[in-house]
């Protein structure tokens, strides 16, 4: 893989399927490891993942627990695109995110496909 290529997840499930809701983040974590540019984009159920907490409620063997890829996630840096009108319908706020998450409308997640050279949703 070329460094600095783009690789966008769009991740759109939290509890009502936790093995889609992981595979995302294990793809993102590895991204870093080949030198690609990962950016987890969360819409509809997905954007549970970014609210405080939450992430620990998803768990499903053999995959670590959401809350240990989202943190690793962040720590390597990685960007997560919350959907703001999916985020508002759960009413919840930017005041309820965890680092490194930002409300996103569909300008921006457009420019991030638009600019990835792969796209996979989850």
């Amino acid at each position: 893989m070329r460094n600095n290529d783009k690789i966008v997840y769009v991740a759109t499930h939290f509890e009502d399927n936790k093995e889609k809701a992981l595979i995302p983040f294990v793809l993102a974590n590895a991204a870093f490891a080949m030198d690609a540019e990962p950016v987890v984009i969360l819409q509809a159920e997905a954007v549970l993942a970014a609210v405080k907490g939450q992430a620990a409620r998803v768990v499903q063997a053999p995959f670590d627990p959401l809350e240990k890829l989202l943190n690793s996630y962040i720590e390597l840096g990685g960007q997560l695109l919350v959907c703001s009108p999916c985020l508002k319908a759960r009413n919840y706020t930017e005041a309820d995110l965890v680092p490194n998450a930002r409300i996103v409308g569909a300008a921006k997640i457009l420019e991030e496909v638009t600019a990835a050279g792969t796209v996979m949703t989850y």
